[in-house]
Parts: structure tokens; C-alpha cells; sequence
């Protein structure tokens, strides 16, 4: 079953909040879905913690010595295995790339962020010639964009990575209160209050496009390995 794996060199990216939409909106879909926290900060183990009853695992105290054994373990059981990473270059971060079906790139719409997603491209070409040359597929996905209106940097950035040549997803993570919300009430998108939380339906559909996106880019990764 696929791995995904959430890296960027940078912190505040993105990272934790794209790992935790997909893995709960996945698991409201029927999904089983493990999530392994590999962040030392260890933010979703804190949401973990909280009252939500969506059925996903949560999986924190791993090492850069047991990330492989854990990845294996619950990719042999589980539809969906997301991996949130720190926010630097590490030999955890590296040996969790290895194990990846897909890695997703989240960036802000920066001109900082755009060359650190950059650094995190090279350390999934560095990751493939250490293994011997399998392709890692990636995705770069723009996270806290304006959900109306494209900004002009937002713009600029887009064709910098269509120039680049670097997979772009469609569906971008927006700026929603009720993404930072779930973090701070420790429930899921589907858990909050509409009356307390604005435009969480526009986050709901938000959450479901992007995780139907990750469906199509994975499907056809999994079977490829799957026949390899």
C-alpha cells in the first residue's frame, strides 16, 4: 500500500497540517490509514491526544534507527501510510524518503519556500542513487494560498515550477481557519463546529479534493511498484 511521505527542509511549511487533512479525510472515506509523526515537535501525537474518534493510527517515537522497520510494518497492513517529517535535512528524513510511493512537497507561496523545496527535490535525487536508481515520485503542493484570488507572487511561483519542470498539484491546501483549528481543539475538519469555525465547509471540500487528487498520483504509482 502506498507511503507518503510529507518533507520539506523548511519549517512552517506546511508539512503536519497537509499529513493530518489527508490521513483524517482518507480514514472518513473508509480508508485505514496510519500516520507516523517522525516531527520532534511531534504535533499530530499532541492531536493525537485530544477527543477525536476518527479511526486512524498514530504512530510518534520513531528513530532514525526503526523508521524503515516501522514504515514496512504498517505499509503491509494499512491502505495508507503517511510519514510528517521534520523540517530539516536528516538521516531520519532520508531513510523515510527511501520507503516513499509519493513524496509531497508542501510550500508557501515564497520565494524562500520555493528554494527550499528546491533542497528537498535534490535530497529525493540523492535518496534514488543511494538505492540504486528507482524513481521516487514527488508533488509539490502549494499550502495557506488564497482560496479566491490568486496572489501575484502565488503566480509567479506556479510558473516557476512549470519551468522548472517539477510536478505541480492541481489542488492547493488554502489559508482556513479550520485547518489551524483542528490543531487547536485536537478534532478533525469533520468534528468542528460550523457555528464556531468560518468557511469549514469550504474546508471540508477543500480536504476531499485534494485527497481524491492523491488517490488519482498514487494509484498508478502503487500498482507500477506493485508489478516491478
Amino acid at each position: 500500500m502506498p507511503v507518503i511521505v510529507v518533507a520539506n527542509p523548511k519549517g512552517g511549511a506546511g508539512k503536519s497540517t497537509t499529513a493530518l487533512v489527508l490521513a483524517q479525510t482518507l480514514a472518513g472515506m473508509g480508508a485505514s490509514v496510519t500516520l507516523i509523526d517522525a516531527d520532534p515537535n511531534r504535533p499530530i501525537v499532541d492531536w493525537r491526544s485530544g477527543a477525536s474518534t476518527v479511526r486512524f493510527d498514530v504512530i510518534g517515537d520513531v528513530t532514525e534507527g526503526s523508521i524503515i522497520r516501522v514504515i514496512r510494518d504498517h505499509r503491509a497492513k494499512r491502505q495508507f501510510v503517511f510519514v510528517d517529517l521534520e523540517g530539516t535535512a536528516s538521516r531520519l528524513v532520508s531513510r523515510a524518503i527511501t520507503q516513499a510511493d509519493l513524496v509531497l512537497i508542501p510550500l508557501q507561496a515564497s520565494g524562500v519556500d520555493a528554494r527550499q523545496a528546491s533542497r528537498a527535490v535534490e535530497l529525493i535525487q540523492e535518496e534514488e542513487e543511494a538505492i540504486g536508481g528507482r524513481a521516487i515520485p514527488f508533488r509539490v503542493l502549494l499550502t495557506r494560498t488564497n482560496p479566491a484570488i490568486p496572489t501575484r507572487i502565488e503566480k509567479e511561483i506556479v510558473a516557476a515550477l512549470a519551468n522548472a519542470a517539477l510536478p505541480l498539484l492541481k489542488t492547493h491546501l488554502n489559508e482556513r481557519q479550520a485547518f489551524k483549528a483542528m490543531f487547536v481543539r485536537r478534532l478533525a475538519l469533520s468534528e468542528l463546529d460550523p457555528l464556531q469555525v468560518n468557511g469549514l465547509p469550504e474546508a471540508l471540500r477543500n480536504a476531499e479534493r485534494l485527497a481524491d487528487e492523491l488517490i488519482d498520483v498514487v494509484t498508478p504509482q502503487t500498482a507500477e511498484g506493485a508489478a516491478a
